[in-house]
């Protein structure tokens, strides 16, 4: 088959070696030229994942009509600030019935959009759309390393297509209809990440980071109960799996940039050295506008959300969530 990607960043590239690894033709869309360049002519996407050679039959493309022409399903793998505009501007070489699954983790600012959502609101027919999350750092799987998914569909068809297309040996592949729960904790996951971070930047210590991931997996499920998921969700791949890595991984920008914001770096500075978009900031603004719509307490999002978008220090911030008097673990979870 030929499978449309669209998007050339880490976990786009790592995804590509993975669909390409079935025998299946991969042709890469890029917004820029020089990554389709590098790849058509090496292979390679080295700003992004170093040491990885795509398979032969990966190319890239900057025509969305090149990518689309005759494809057989599309995997949308771009930043979710941009997702809307790259699926409005690629929706008419879109056919109706072309099986879409989406890698992208966030929630649309102003409108609490899932990532999903935002694709079908652009090219239409949701139930051929899938969504993908779990703990999948691109560093590892390109080289094959053991790792686990979850893909969610409402669409049982649909959801096997693409556990087919990506499952093997070293990528095992579990199927779920709970879009909102996969797709929410996928969001969440980097926000708690950060705040994980920055609690290592500042040395609180072992029992500190235990203390965030655990109470910010309540505050997922919470949001994830109050907005018609299911909190067993929380407890799977896209859940606890995915918050385990990226809290505690070198490999996570989130993680990774806490550290740095608690020495001093900026959003903006990270982002430029890096050259990558840090998602946990984008879903720390609309998680909480989400969370306040449906009235929901996500103390550690609020916080980080006032961090770098408000005027609270790193000290006021901590007092703010030390002082709060703990009520019961697992509150908000009643219907």
């Amino acid at each position: 088959m030929k499978i449309a990607l669209i998007g050339t960043g880490s976990w786009g590239t790592a995804m590509a070696g993975l669909v390409a690894g079935h025998g299946h033709d991969v042709v890469m869309w890029s917004f820029e030229e020089a990554p389709a360049l590098e790849i058509n002519t090496y292979h390679t996407n080295a700003c992004y994942l170093k040491d990885f050679v795509l398979p032969n039959n990966v190319s890239a493309a900057t025509d969305f009509a090149e990518a689309f022409d005759g494809a057989d399903a599309a995997i949308f793998a771009v930043p979710s600030a941009f997702l809307r505009s790259v699926a409005h501007n690629c929706a008419e070489y879109v056919p109706e019935d072309l099986p879409v699954m989406c890698l992208s983790k966030g929630i649309e600012i102003g409108t609490g959009l899932l990532m999903s959502d935002v694709v079908a609101s652009e090219i239409g027919h949701p139930e051929r759309i899938a969504a993908l999350s779990g703990p999948n750092h691109a560093e590892e799987i390109c080289h094959g390393a053991l790792s686990a998914s979850t893909i969610a569909s409402e669409s049982a068809e649909i959801g096997e297509f693409f556990k087919q297309l990506t499952l093997s040996q070293n990528f095992r592949v579990y199927l779920s209809t709970d879009m909102t729960g996969v797709e929410l904790c996928g969001a969440m996951k980097n926000v708690i990440a950060i705040v994980c971070g920055i609690a290592a930047g500042l040395g609180l210590g072992d029992n500190a980071l235990a203390l965030i991931m655990t109470r910010g997996l309540a505050e997922i499920s919470r949001l994830v109960h109050a907005c018609g998921g299911e909190a067993i969700t929380c407890m799977g791949l896209a859940g606890m799996g995915d918050l385990i890595v990226t809290c505690t991984s070198q490999h996570s920008r989130n993680r990774t940039f806490g550290e740095a914001f608690a020495k001093g770096e900026t959003l903006e500075e990270y982002q430029a050295r890096r050259h990558m978009v840090v998602e946990g900031a984008v879903a720390a603004k609309s998680v909480s506008e989400l969370a306040r719509a449906k009235g929901v307490d996500v103390p550690l999002t609020f916080a980080l959300e006032q961090l770098l978008y408000g005027d609270v220090s790193l000290d006021d911030a901590l007092d703010i969530l030390v002082s709060r008097i703990p009520s019961e673990e697992f509150y908000g979870l009643d219907d």
